[in-house]
């Protein structure tokens, strides 16, 4: 929607209907709420990047949390299932809002949804990897940008997918979870609903 009658915007922020709604450069996209299993994964994926990654002091974990451009909010604003911040990037943070690119912006990727269709915004504000992951079949993609485009990362010889900017390691289970740990630490390996 371009131009959105504010009668319909007070409506969708007094009921809290708002909640995932995005701006793309002045243009109002309202997908649906995702539904209780994305949720559900989501939940379980941000309480293991929190207990894993962030508690040692590495950074920072948030969801469902608006990321804006450069002076773009509020007409120019994405909002991601999960953020990861390392501290050199905590000048971004503005509360209500994300200033610029975080270090990994993570999308779980719904049928139908526009997740890939953020990749040009994110690649735009500096967000240096950007995870997928499949919300059926839980197989996690890892896109790191070069020269201003994102390139899919392929996996290891063991078929893990290694991140550079938090060392999280993952790949797919046989049987539709998402094995995830940190580095090679197979204290913090788990697999995910």
């Amino acid at each position: 929607m371009a131009e959105v009658p504010q009668d319909i915007l007070d409506w969708r922020k007094r009921t809290g209907a708002d909640r995932y709604d995005e701006m793309w450069e002045g243009v109002l996209h309202m997908p649906p709420m995702p539904n209780r299993e994305h949720q559900n994964f989501v939940w379980a994926l941000e309480t293991w990047l929190r207990v894993n990654w962030a508690r040692s002091g590495r950074g920072r974990v948030f969801h469902e949390i608006n990321v804006a451009s450069i002076g773009g909010w509020p007409k120019n604003y994405r909002v991601l299932d999960v953020l990861i911040l390392k501290p050199d990037r905590y000048q971004i943070d503005r509360n209500e809002y994300f200033e610029g690119g975080p270090t990994v912006a993570v999308e779980v990727v719904s049928p139908g949804d526009e997740s890939y269709d953020k990749f040009d915004f994110y690649g735009a504000i500096g967000t240096p990897e950007v995870w997928t992951i499949q919300r059926d079949s839980r197989t996690p993609e890892m896109w790191l940008l070069h020269e201003g485009t994102y390139r899919r990362q392929e996996p290891n010889a063991a078929g893990w997918l290694c991140s550079p900017e938090t060392e999280v390691q993952m790949c797919a289970s046989d049987d539709r979870r998402l094995m995830i740990r940190l580095g090679q630490d197979e204290g913090t390996l788990e697999l995910l609903p």
